[in-house]
């Protein structure tokens, strides 16, 4: 399983409120969530993801509350991978819950700008930057968690079992 994308770049301490603002959490329709991703800290973010792009951000990525909406948002919006330093447990969590891949490596997290292209291989958890001709070595998923984002989600994971 791979994801391929052009890379919106985020420092330290993204949390939950400034990728989905608690002002439209009214709403639990993902298509809905995603006009609004990203929006209290990156205006542009949703006239200018496209399906396949990739978040990479610093430390504590999805701090905040444990809104499962943040990872929902993100996943609506057409992100393929968050690749951080480190997450938030909660978020980390969630993103694997509704299927949304996400990958720790702090090297990874340094040496990706905004706008380069990215591949993650997530079998072997290596992150290529094809803008730079470099690469990192991310933490894979466990294979149970490849499941699980395969099939969209835990939920959906269950039931087709």
């Amino acid at each position: 399983m791979k994801a391929n994308g052009h890379v919106f770049k985020y420092g330290d301490n993204v949390d939950t409120d400034v990728i989905i603002p608690a002002r439209y959490l009214n709403s639990s329709d993902p298509a809905e969530l995603a006009t609004h991703c990203m929006e209290d800290i990156d205006k542009e973010f949703v006239n200018n993801v496209k399906k396949g792009d990739i978040i990479v951000a610093d430390k504590n990525f999805g701090c905040g509350s444990s809104r499962e909406h943040a990872p929902i948002a993100i996943k609506a919006a057409g992100v393929s991978c968050v690749i951080a330093e480190t997450f938030a447990r909660i978020f980390y969590r969630n993103a694997i819950n509704i299927g949304l891949p996400i990958i720790e490596c702090p090297e990874a997290a340094a040496g990706i700008a905004a706008g380069d292209e990215v591949e993650v291989d997530f079998d072997s958890g290596v992150i290529t930057n094809k803008t730079k001709g470099t690469s990192f070595q991310g933490q894979p998923f466990p294979e149970f968690m490849q499941k699980i984002i395969k099939a969209e989600g835990l939920v959906n994971y269950i039931n087709a079992k």
